[in-house]
């Protein structure tokens, strides 16, 4: 369990990385904030491949790089579901469905600033993302509004205003972020693009924010569609005041379950329809 207190964080000694769900196919876990999903690095001894491998070594599959089939990845910043593959017939398909868009993902993230509720709750961005050229040390993305990108890609995330408070003495705003596309780091460059980056976001901060003990952000929830088999977990959210302190809510706009809820983004539409997409057959 990971809990803050005064702003200082603690983990317990068995490091065991909580299981949402589980069936032949597929394990979806819930992986903790600046841990690595796998490594080549020999001196990276705690990632979720390792993690995977300590608790449950009957899963371990010889064949795998790391002894895993991940479906997708997270950032090593960022929490929350995290799919792994458990037959190759699962990975197969759970590549199929991130490839052609079936997969559901929603996140929360806590982003400097109050944005503005003046246009609504709702922002879509429907911006290109490629890579910044002017960045030769790391994996930075930007925009495609911006002089030094290069090989921009269609990116689309819908931006939800949940609630505006302050992180600290700082104003921050609560959203929901739904990505429709899937580029690299493309939360993080969209939350940039509208001038409110993400607390805690230290390389689209560049390198200025610093203060924060993570990045707020955190992969929320999971919905893989199948005809035999949906894959619909959620997470914890980390992000409330029972669990961090610094964090401070003073409006709310609306919440999670009210939004989809109340608007076409309701889990059946979400999963579409089932007759249409690959079996994995079991």
């Amino acid at each position: 369990m990971l809990r803050l207190t005064s702003g200082q964080w603690s983990v317990s000694a068995d490091k065991e990385l909580p299981v949402l769900y589980r069936s032949d196919h597929f394990i979806v876990v819930d992986k903790r904030f600046d841990l690595k999903v796998n490594s080549d690095d020999p001196t990276d001894t705690v990632t979720v491949a390792t993690l995977l491998r300590h608790q449950y070594p009957d899963l371990v599959d010889s064949n795998a790089f790391h002894g895993f089939r991940f479906v997708h990845r997270l950032d090593y910043a960022t929490s929350g579901c995290l799919c792994i593959a458990l037959t190759k017939k699962g990975a197969r398909w759970g590549h199929k469905a991130f490839a052609n868009r079936y997969v559901t993902k929603h996140y929360l993230a806590l982003i400097r600033g109050h944005l503005s509720s003046d246009k609504g709750q709702v922002i879509d961005v429907d911006v290109a993302i490629g890579k910044d050229s002017s960045e030769t040390d790391c994996h930075r993305m930007c925009s495609s509004d911006n002089a030094v990108c290069r090989e921009p890609r269609d990116a689309h995330t819908t931006i939800v205003l949940l609630q505006h408070g302050f992180y600290g003495e700082e104003p921050v705003s609560k959203v929901l972020l739904i990505p429709h596309t899937g580029r690299t780091h493309q939360l993080r460059v969209h939350c940039c693009h509208l001038g409110h980056c993400i607390v805690g976001d230290y390389m689209y901060s560049r390198r200025t924010d610093t203060a924060p003990f993570r990045m707020m952000l955190h992969a929320l929830r999971l919905i893989i569609p199948m005809k035999r088999e949906t894959v619909s977990v959620i997470s914890c959210d980390p992000f409330v005041p029972e669990i961090d302190n610094l964090w401070k809510p003073l409006t709310t706009f609306t919440t999670v379950d009210d939004f989809l809820g109340n608007s076409e983004n309701s889990l059946t539409n979400l999963i579409g329809n089932l007759s249409t997409l690959p079996s994995v057959s079991i």
